[in-house]
């Protein structure tokens, strides 16, 4: 039985509970109620955040943030759904079921389509007007463009319709790229911009000889990576196929796949540079060491079993440089038994191998390369000769910088700086030096060796170019059957590696073809690839051939400009000028001047030889 006492306490319990509900209720009325508007709306807000821009080394855009408008149905205020699905399947591209189907799972706001096309919704903007698309809106949201479309899309990623980025640069440069923001008195938001390494010129022709080589060899895929050697910049990256980012849905996984980073595969031949100047480095082979090949090379082991490795041809006496010259599998063989499994393994880690290059996009491999312990006796000759270790196409051109900067190591970049809206360099990234992995004197043993390659006799002969000294290494790769766990006889990789000028490198560019269906060896069908793409680097880059004549120009000099084109003389042939050599066309009063494009000049109206006469239009294209 309760006493007074116990009362007592329940009713002030009681009295206490109601006094903070009233309290309670008191402030939510007063925040709902009585608080000024302005006051409301800055107690928390999600700006407008535009998304920055990404761009190339020299400031073209590559993606940039849009507006665009979104399809949406409010469903109260339509009154003909069937009729209202019928005309939006034909604007939207959408099917008549699929649009009535979210009329029917929805009884409020709903949308339709997302980030539609301009033409897309001038459509729908028009048919509002006409009283004919009655509870159906246009919301403004945020897209994404992509000017170059295909190009260099693997780089760039893509962006899903909530403006969040969901490949490439675009992923891992999201919160850069759109700053997450929220806080008092803020409407909008710009996103800082990111400037990457990549050359659109260097892109552009590099995309095109993969595209070319895709087709006339069809190919699985081709990979082409362009880098510069004394800074570890890439400054082309391609795989083929490609996506359009503007347009991601409509690719299959096969072309969203960023290959040159993901992609794993075992490098054949190619491989042989790293193995040889490991061999060299640590002094378990000597550069004038001599090994004999009659063809094949065998190994007895204890069990009485015996290891075969053979050669395409027979090269009889070989040494290092005749190994890389002739890419000699017996000879690599042979020089591999020099060397004890652990320090191969650690020099092969020293080059990057089995790790991942930290190039910033996602799904990086780390390619494989197993512990010595887990070796079988046939490991170390077949590792030597590019079997056994899987490579991805950033890590070979990665490894090859040790070539190019007297043995060090360094690390592959893709972006260069990001600038805030202001035009403020808030980071940049300079050339990072990983490690010493050679001393200087076996990296440039090692581009003599390679340079051999290039003589009549070498393997990579195809890709000479007169005047230009190239340092080089061919690669043909069986592929490995994962249904009969043998080496396939009709899938191979075919590649090739090319350091120029050897003496002073300056660009390295890797070509690899998957699964050629005709042709399968590296130097006959990567080789003229590289040469195609080294003959424009060489132009564009201005590398000095040893072809080129040398003139004594006088302290003055004279330029003979477009400036001279007058009225009655005949139009000049501008094809391979630069923009800058077309600038002073534009000063000219008795014709209308339109240059086109960047880059050099591919095309001209009037044809060169025409008469010039007053008023008429000169358009000059360049690419």
């Amino acid at each position: 039985m309760r006493t007074k006492k116990d009362k007592r306490r329940l009713t002030f319990f009681i009295l206490f509970l109601c006094a903070i509900v009233i309290v309670l209720i008191g402030r939510l009325t007063q925040l709902m109620v009585f608080l000024p508007v302005q006051e409301k709306q800055d107690i928390i807000k999600f700006p407008i955040v535009e998304r920055g821009s990404i761009l190339d080394r020299n400031g073209r855009i590559l993606a940039v943030s849009t507006r665009l408008d979104s399809v949406a149905a409010w469903m109260p205020s339509i009154e003909k759904p069937a009729a209202a699905a019928s005309i939006l399947s034909v604007i939207l591209g959408m099917s008549k079921e699929q649009i009535l189907n979210k009329f029917k799972n929805h009884s409020g706001f709903v949308f339709l389509k997302r980030l539609v096309s301009p033409t897309t919704a001038d459509k729908i903007r028009a048919l509002k007007e006409k009283q004919m698309l009655k509870g159906i809106n246009l919301i403004p949201e945020y897209g994404r463009s992509y000017p170059e479309q295909e190009l260099a899309s693997h780089v760039l990623g893509y962006v899903g319709v909530d403006n969040i980025g969901l490949g490439g640069i675009e992923y891992s440069f999201n919160q850069v790229l759109s700053p997450p923001a929220i806080g008092r008195g803020i409407k909008k938001i710009y996103g800082n911009q990111v400037f990457l390494t990549i050359d659109v010129n260097i892109q552009y022709i590099i995309q095109k000889a993969a595209k070319e080589a895709f087709e006339k060899n069809k190919a699985d895929a081709v990979i082409i990576l362009a880098m510069e050697a004394k800074t570890g910049e890439i400054l082309g990256y391609v795989s083929i196929p490609n996506f359009n980012p503007n347009d991601y849905t409509n690719y299959n996984r096969s072309a969203l796949r960023n290959r040159p980073l993901t992609f794993t595969y075992e490098p054949g031949s190619v491989f042989k540079v790293f193995s040889i100047s490991s061999m060299l480095q640590t002094g378990a082979i000597k550069y004038n060491e001599h090994f004999y090949s009659n063809g094949v090379y065998e190994k007895k082991l204890r069990n009485g079993r015996i290891i075969r490795i053979k050669d395409i041809g027979l090269h009889r006496d070989v040494t290092p440089q005749r190994i890389i010259q002739v890419s000699s599998n017996v000879g690599a063989a042979y020089a591999s038994d020099k060397i004890g499994k652990n320090v191969f393994y650690k020099m092969l880690r020293m080059y990057g191998f089995g790790k991942p290059t930290g190039l910033p996009m996602p799904g990086e491999t780390a390619g494989i390369l197993r512990k010595p312990r887990t070796w079988s006796a046939r490991s170390k000759p077949t590792i030597a000769m590019g079997q056994e270790i899987a490579v991805s196409a950033v890590q070979l051109v990665s490894a090859a910088t040790v070539f190019a900067n007297s043995g060090v190591l360094l690390k592959p970049r893709i972006v260069r700086k990001i600038v805030s809206p202001q035009g403020d360099i808030i980071k940049e990234y300079p050339r990072e030096p990983v490690r010493e992995v050679l001393s200087p004197k076996v990296a440039k043993e090692t581009l003599a060796m390679m340079e051999t390659a290039t003589a009549d006799q070498g393997t990579a002969r195809r890709a000479r170019i007169k005047g230009l000294r190239i340092s080089a290494k061919t690669g043909t790769a069986q592929v490995l059957d994962t249904e009969t766990g043998r080496y396939s006889k009709n899938h191979f990789i075919s590649s090739f590696l090319g350091i120029f000028p050897t003496n002073n490198p300056d660009i390295i560019v890797y070509v690899v073809i998957d699964n050629p269906k005709y042709e399968t060896y590296g130097g006959r069908i990567a080789a003229p690839v590289f040469k195609k793409i080294t003959e424009f680097l060489v132009t564009y880059r201005g590398i000095p051939l040893k072809t080129d004549t040398v003139y004594k120009a006088p302290k003055e000099i004279k330029v003979d400009i477009p400036g001279r084109i007058k009225i009655g003389s005949v139009m000049p042939d501008l094809t391979g000028r630069s923009k800058r050599y077309l600038l002073p066309l534009l000063k000219l009063d008795d014709f209308k001047v339109n240059i086109i494009g960047s880059g050099y000049v591919v095309s001209q109206q009037p044809f060169a030889g025409t008469k010039l006469k007053k008023g008429m239009k000169i358009t000059i294209i360049l690419k």
